[in-house]
């Protein structure tokens, strides 16, 4: 089996996506929100770089993603895609940017896709918001589906737990997503639910499924990048792996800088002109 790296890889597409796949090649994503960290990413030879609406999470404080605005993920994804020269570049259309409103849903996507170049949007939901895919797709804008604990929808389901552990809510899950693979979805991402219905659903459909907390039975995975890297600590579900500390280097880096100027240890000598 190859594995797709930068030398038979040019730009990731959903073509080689879908590729993908059908080899039982695995797919890697993460989130990213701005040019540094994109460059980074990209660097590593990613997959695909979602730029999510977890940015009202880990760059802006708030508690929940419903407050971030199709303004500020426009900014946040043209600074991605500048960075990006390989991975497949996915934004989400945030919270009241396409619910109920298909017309509205059209005009959030274009604008994602004329401001700031991106490759695709991703959109939460199953059935009730087919009508919104529909439209999007009928513009020729590639749409990646969310399934499962949806953080859109926070306020309706009142808690984080995992999802879709009752057999109707199973069954409306594999609906959904039969549903927006009918539609025309590239991929879909079910986020926090048991791992033996996500791999139900990753054998059934043909499109890729990638999972946040879905187990190891799907086509791909995705990580918010802070969390792997350790920069939040009050975020720790089962499902992530910090892959480094980077939170605690950093406070301890500032704290050296600080000691450096106080001391008059930094400038030093050679450090001036």
């Amino acid at each position: 089996m190859s594995t797709a790296n930068k030398s038979d890889v040019k730009k990731v597409t959903v073509h080689v996506l879908q590729s993908m796949k059908l080899k039982g090649e695995k797919i890697s994503m993460l989130t990213a929100y701005d040019y540094t960290m994109a460059r980074l990413v990209d660097a590593a030879n990613i997959d695909i770089i979602l730029v999510g609406d977890s940015a009202a999470n880990v760059m802006a404080g708030y508690e929940t993603t419903l407050p971030i605005t199709l303004d500020n993920m426009i900014y946040h994804a043209a600074s991605v895609v500048r960075a990006s020269d390989r991975a497949l570049v996915v934004v989400d259309l945030p919270f009241g940017t396409y619910q109920g409103n298909s017309k509205e849903a059209l005009c959030s996507a274009v604008r994602i896709m004329k401001e700031t170049e991106a490759n695709a949007v991703k959109i939460e939901g199953g059935k009730e918001i087919l009508e919104s895919v529909n439209r999007i797709l009928s513009a020729g804008i590639p749409v990646m589906g969310h399934l499962g604990l949806t953080p859109q929808s926070i306020n309706k389901f009142g808690t984080y737990v995992v999802r879709a552990t009752s057999e109707q809510e199973a069954n409306k899950l594999i609906e959904d997503a039969h549903a927006l693979q009918d539609a025309g979805c590239f991929a879909i991402v079910l986020e926090k639910i048991p791992a033996e219905l996500a791999e139900r659903v990753a054998k059934e459909l043909r499109i890729p499924i990638i999972g946040i907390g879905a187990g190891g039975g799907v086509d791909g995975q995705v990580l918010v990048i802070h969390d792997m890297l350790g920069m939040t600590q009050e975020f720790s579900p089962r499902f992530l792996r910090r892959y480094h500390h980077l939170g605690e280097e950093i406070t301890n880096s500032v704290k050296q800088y600080v000691a450096d100027v106080k001391s008059r240890d930094f400038p030093n000598e050679k450090e001036q002109y």
